[in-house]
């Protein structure tokens, strides 16, 4: 074996004992039970989605900044959110706000198909190249205002939003399938709460599961961007 050859597979044995640290300690040792989302967030290599400055750190306990004033989500927030929506294998999930494609790689191996809406287009074509380079063909991403889903491909039998709204839209319930779940992060800009909604027999529940903090979700139902960089309604 080369040195170069020799050196990637220990870069590569150093990363998969990185990802089951994470998994064992990040996650499995803060409630997270479910066997199928504990062996999506050991199979995806959380450091193809990273910046290569961020690499080192891809599977500390902490988000990462991506680009654009984007994160990649905390290992444990990709996770739990994972958990709450209970996806079954044949279920068409929507992601949006997909960034890096992190959050869609997890949920590809939870679901038969992923549909990903991302506002800014330059994240789209990287998130795009990264997922088919590295073999995700069950996730479908676009370039569009989330806040108003993605109603072309809809209902969903579970919608994920990685980004904070002052209010759940209600496009995103409409596009609900019957029993769909959607995980949420809502409040202000600096604080909010993860709530899961389900949909059933015509009516929404609705449960707050933990605070959080989250990147703002820009659209219509979200915030807009002032001039001035400041967030408003």
């Amino acid at each position: 074996m080369s040195a170069n050859g020799a050196g990637t597979a220990t870069a590569t044995l150093q990363f998969d004992s990185a990802r089951k640290e994470m998994v064992a300690r990040q996650i499995r040792e803060r409630g997270i039970a479910s066997p199928r989302v504990l062996d999506a967030m050991l199979a995806v290599p959380r450091h193809e989605f990273v910046p290569a400055s961020c690499v080192g750190e891809a599977y500390d306990d902490k988000p990462l900044q991506i680009g654009e004033a984007q994160t990649i989500s905390q290992p444990y927030m990709v996770a739990a959110a994972a958990e709450a929506l209970a996806i079954e294998p044949t279920d068409r999930v929507l992601e949006v706000g997909c960034g890096s494609g992190y959050q869609a790689a997890v949920l590809s191996y939870l679901a038969r198909e992923v549909f990903a809406v991302e506002f800014r287009t330059q994240l789209v074509a990287t998130a795009r190249e990264r997922l088919n380079r590295l073999g995700y063909r069950n996730v479908n991403i676009f370039a569009g205002d989330g806040s108003l889903g993605w109603p072309m491909a809809s209902p969903y039998n579970a919608i994920l939003v990685s980004a904070a709204a002052p209010a759940v839209p209600a496009t995103l319930v409409d596009q609900l399938a019957e029993g769909g779940r959607l995980v949420i992060p809502v409040g202000n800009a600096e604080q909010q709460d993860l709530m899961l909604l389900v949909k059933k027999e015509n009516r929404v529940t609705q449960q707050t599961l933990f605070p959080c903090r989250f990147v703002p979700l820009l659209g219509l139902h979200g915030w807009r961007l002032r001039p001035d960089g400041a967030l408003e309604k």
